[in-house]
């Protein structure tokens, strides 16, 4: 059986460690863009310079591991920004976390959690997001990065042009092992489509997973399906969950970083 011990081997251990403020050297600021018809607002950190890259953050919320990505692809010479959804900010990975933030997320209206056929609601958020960096950056667009419950965000936003590099790792979302939503990419058909569309004219989409975790479920042989050779896969040796953080894997990162270079910097 998989739980999050197993999933997360490190997590317990590093909640033991002081907690130290991670984002001391990043800049807030807000975001306010329609979610569900309501104006909505999140958290945004921000650091870097060079070509755009979001950083979607997975369940728990925007912990350690992704901030030490996030400077990582500053490090390359991006910027980058954190945009904050839900959970606690700042603090290592751990279970306690999970915990308190997967019920607030399972209610909130931002986010689809079981359904199949449908694009998250905060998609059109991060579409604002990314379009706003662009028309600032300027240049053939954005990276956008989702993971693990954000995976699938990622190709929710290729579907405005100003998203040039999607990455998609270990997406999880429409939770499995429910029949069927193991396979599905967490897309409208008619978002679907545009990802099609998007595809054959020339804009790839990197997918990044442990193929031993069953998490992704089937949803690259999805993607495979859906835009052929365009979708660069990548399927990581080993026992591991979360590619670029809890379990980085130098590959996946090197996966990356060639992918963004070869967008956006071109």
């Amino acid at each position: 059986m998989w739980t999050l011990d197993r999933l997360f081997p490190r997590a317990s251990q590093a909640a033991r460690f002081p907690v130290v403020d991670a984002l001391d050297t990043w800049t807030r600021s807000e975001h306010t863009a329609d979610v569900n018809g309501e104006p909505t607002t999140h958290p945004v950190w921000r650091k870097g310079t060079g070509p755009g890259v979001i950083v979607i953050h997975e369940i728990p919320g925007l912990t350690t591991g992704v901030i030490g990505f996030g400077q990582e692809l500053v490090d390359a010479g991006y910027t980058v920004l954190l945009p904050h959804l839900f959970g606690p900010a700042g603090r290592p990975f751990n279970n306690l976390d999970v915990m308190r933030t997967m019920p607030k997320v399972c209610v909130s209206r931002e986010f689809t959690k079981l359904a199949t056929g449908v694009t998250t609601p905060v998609a059109g958020w991060l579409r604002s997001l990314a379009r706003d960096l662009h028309a600032e950056l300027g240049g053939p667009g954005v990276g956008a990065l989702g993971m693990c419950f954000t995976g699938g965000f990622a190709l929710a936003m290729m579907v405005d042009e100003s998203t040039v590099a999607p990455v998609v790792c270990q997406p999880s979302a429409p939770f499995v092992p429910f029949p069927g939503r193991g396979a599905d990419l967490n897309l409208s058909p008619a978002d679907a489509e545009v990802v099609r569309r998007r595809a054959g004219e020339g804009c790839p989409v990197l997918g990044i997973r442990y193929a031993s975790d069953p998490l992704p479920g089937t949803r690259f042989d999805t993607l495979t399906t859906l835009i052929g050779d365009a979708f660069i896969r990548v399927d990581l040796e080993g026992k591991g969950h979360s590619t670029v953080t809890e379990h980085r894997s130098q590959r996946a990162v090197d996966a990356v970083l060639e992918f963004f270079g070869e967008r956006l910097t071109s």
